[in-house]
C-alpha cells in the first residue's frame, strides 16, 4: 500500500555520526523503508572530516562515542580522527550505506507540504538547484556552523605572522621551530597545543580564564581486558555501560559535591605537573561541569608543559603587535603563528531554511519532542547531542525511535506523525542550556524550547531518556497520526 508519493521515505542530511547512525537503523530495523543521505562535503565523517588540526581526537571515550551496534575494536578509547574516520568508513562499507549518500549536495531549504505529506527540499549540486520529495526529513547537521566559526573580535592587522582558525586547518601549514601561541582553553586548544609541541619551538595556551581539566589514560585496561576473554559484543556493551555509568556518576557529582569533585581534580592535576603546579593556572570561576570538562589524555598537556614544550598564560590581550601578543598586564608573548581557537558557533537545522507549508519555521518558539521532534512539525527529526556524556548516545536513541515510528505508520496506515502541542499548553519552560560554555550562551537566543518534564523536552539524562523512550507507547497521545491520500497516492494505489 502506498502512503506518498514522495521521491523518498526519508531523507538524512549530513554522513557524520548521526546520519550514519540513522542510515544504519534504517537498514536493521526498515530494510524495505527507501532513504537518500544528503552530504554536503566530498567525504562522509563530518566533524571528523572537517577538523583537521593536529592531534584531533575524540573527547569522549569511543565505547559511548561509538555506535551500540557496532563494537569499537582499536586499542585507544581516546581515538583520533582518522581512526573515528576508518571505523565511519568500515560502516559505512559493511552495510551497504555508501552507495545511499549523495556528496558534494547542500541541502537549502526544506518545506513540508500539509497536502501532499511531503518535505520538499532544494538542494545545490555545483551551480545547480534541483527540488526532491521525502516523507520524513531526519536531520543529522550538527550542531554548530561549519562555514562560520565564532569571531572573538581581535584586531590583528598589525600581526605580520600566519592567522588560522582550528575550523580552517591548512594541510601544508609548516611550524617547525616557530612560535605559536594558541588562543583559547577549550577541548581544542587542549588537544593542539601538546600535539605541536614536538615541533614548534614553543606554543602558548593563552587563555582568559581557566578551565576544568581532567585526565584519563587513552587506552582503557579494563576494555582492553575484557576484549581478550569474552566476545567482542558482550566485552563492548560492558564497557560501554560501565563509561556510560561513570560519566552520569561523574556529572551529578560534580553538580552535588562541586567542592569535592574541585579538590579531585586539583590534586590529579599537581600530581602530574610537580613543581609546575600554580592553582590560580588551574582555577576557574566556574564549578566542574557548569561548562564540559577538557579531557586530557594519558596527561599529555601536562608532559608539554613539564618539558618546557609548551605554556599556559592567564591574561587579557591587549593588542597584537606585528611579532606577538601584548597582554593587559605588560606581558609579551612572541609569536610567529596565532590559532584562535576561540569557539563554535551554534547552527539550528544546519542553517537550512525550514518551512511548513511556506511560512518560515522558528524554532526557538518551538518545543523538543522527546529530544528528537519539535511541536507542531510533522515528520522532522533532529539529533542534539547531550551536553554532558557522549554525542553518540543520543543519536543511537534518537534513531531507534524514529524507526519505532516509522513502523507504527505503516501498521496503522499513517503518512503523518505531528507533535501537536495546543496553543494554551500551560508548559513551564526549563532552562536545559544552564551550561556557562560561550558557544552555548551565545546561541540560547536560537535554540528551541524545553519543558520541565517529557515528552516536550531535551532531557539531560540518557539513562532515564534510552528507558523512556524504549518503554513509552509510540502512540501516546502527543504524537498525532494521519493519513493524507494526495491525488498521485490515490492513483498509485489505484494501479496496485
Amino acid at each position: 500500500m502506498a502512503l506518498t508519493a514522495c521521491d523518498h521515505d526519508v531523507l538524512i542530511v549530513g554522513a557524520g555520526i548521526s546520519g550514519i547512525g540513522m542510515a544504519a537503523h534504517l537498514e536493521m530495523m526498515c530494510p524495505h523503508r527507501s532513504y537518500s543521505v544528503l552530504e554536503r562535503r566530498a567525504e562522509l565523517g563530518g566533524t571528523w572530516d572537517l577538523f583537521r588540526y593536529p592531534g584531533v581526537r575524540s573527547d569522549s571515550d569511543m565505547h559511548t562515542l561509538g555506535f551500540i551496534f557496532e563494537p569499537w575494536k582499536h586499542e585507544k578509547a581516546i581515538a583520533d580522527g582518522p581512526s573515528i574516520l576508518e571505523y565511519l568508513n568500515q560502516i559505512v562499507d559493511e552495510r551497504k550505506i555508501r552507495d545511499k549518500i549523495a556528496f558534494d549536495t547542500k541541502v537549502i531549504a526544506a518545506d513540508w507540504r500539509s497536502d501532499e505529506a511531503c518535505w520538499r527540499v532544494v538542494l545545490e549540486r555545483g551551480d545547480k538547484r534541483e527540488t526532491v520529495t521525502a516523507n520524513w526529513l531526519y536531520l543529522g547537521t550538527g550542531y554548530y556552523d561549519y562555514d562560520d566559526p565564532y569571531d572573538a573580535g581581535f584586531d590583528l592587522s598589525a600581526f605580520d605572522g600566519q592567522v588560522i582558525h582550528p575550523q580552517f586547518w591548512p594541510q601544508d601549514l609548516d611550524y617547525t621551530g616557530k612560535q605559536v601561541v594558541v588562543v583559547g582553553s577549550g577541548a581544542t586548544a587542549v588537544t593542539i597545543v601538546p600535539a605541536m609541541g614536538d615541533q614548534a619551538a614553543k606554543v602558548t595556551m593563552l587563555q582568559r580564564t581557566p578551565t576544568w581539566m581532567f585526565s584519563r589514560p587513552a587506552k582503557d585496561r579494563i576494555a582492553n581486558t575484557l576484549r581478550k576473554w569474552l566476545p567482542e559484543k558482550v566485552a563492548y556493551k560492558i564497557t560501554r555501560w560501565k563509561n556510560v555509568l561513570l560519566q552520569d556518576i561523574g556529572f551529578k557529582r560534580a553538580r552535588s559535591h562541586p567542592e569535592k569533585v574541585k579538590q579531585a581534580l586539583h590534586k590529579r592535576i599537581q600530581g602530574a605537573l610537580g613543581e609546575r603546579y600554580d592553582a590560580a593556572t588551574w582555577t576557574p570561576p566556574y564549578n566542574p561541569w557548569d561548562q564540559r570538562l577538557c579531557l586530557v589524555p594519558d596527561d599529555d598537556l601536562f608532559a608539554a608543559i613539564r618539558e618546557d614544550k609548551a605554556e599556559v598564560v592567564t591574561g587579557h590581550i591587549e593588542a597584537f603587535k606585528k611579532d606577538g601578543v601584548r597582554l593587559a598586564d605588560g606581558r609579551f608573548l612572541p609569536a610567529d603563528i596565532v590559532i584562535t581557537a576561540t569557539g563554535l558557533r551554534l547552527a539550528v537545522a544546519g542553517k537550512i531554511a525550514i518551512s511548513q507549508d511556506g511560512a518560515p519555521v522558528d524554532f526557538s518558539q518551538r518545543f523538543y519532542y522527546k529530544g528528537c521532534m519539535f511541536s507542531n512539525l510533522p515528520n522532522l527529526a533532529v539529533v542534539f547531542g547531550y551536553l554532558n556524556a557522549s554525542w553518540t548516545l543520543r543519536s543511537d536513541i534518537n534513531s531507534e525511535y524514529i524507526c519505532k515510528v516509522l513502523g507504527h505508520m505503516e501498521l496503522i496506515g499513517a503518512n503523518v506523525a505531528n507533535p501537536a502541542l495546543a496553543e494554551n499548553h500551560g508548559l513551564e519552560e526549563d532552562d536545559l542550556f544552564d551550561f556557562s560554555s560561550g558557544y552555548i550562551q551565545r546561541g540560547k537566543h536560537i535554540m528551541p524550547k524545553s519543558a520541565t518534564t517529557l515528552p516536550w523536552r531535551l532531557n539531560q539524562d540518557y539513562r532515564f531518556d534510552r528507558k523512556a523512550l524504549a518503554t513509552a507507547p509510540i502512540d501516546d497521545g502527543a504524537l498525532k497520526f494521519d493519513r493524507v491520500e494526495t491525488g498521485e497516492a490515490r492513483e498509485l494505489e489505484a494501479a496496485e
